[in-house]
């Protein structure tokens, strides 16, 4: 996949299974592509900018 997951900002921390995951809704078409592994990047990717919510209260 392209793009890394720690970066993004649909990886949370999930306390209920003290792990991260991807927080992406896929429906069954794509979540079979991606279990599959024939997508070769993800589509969902989002840089996570931390900066952008500061900006937002100034």
């Amino acid at each position: 996949m392209s793009g890394n997951c720690e970066q993004c900002e649909h990886f949370i921390y999930d306390e209920e299974y003290d792990e991260y995951l991807c927080n992406v809704s896929l429906d069954e078409d794509e979540m079979e592509r991606y279990l599959k592994g024939s997508n070769s990047s993800c589509n969902y990717f989002k840089f996570y900018d931390e900066y952008k919510l500061v900006e937002k209260q100034n």
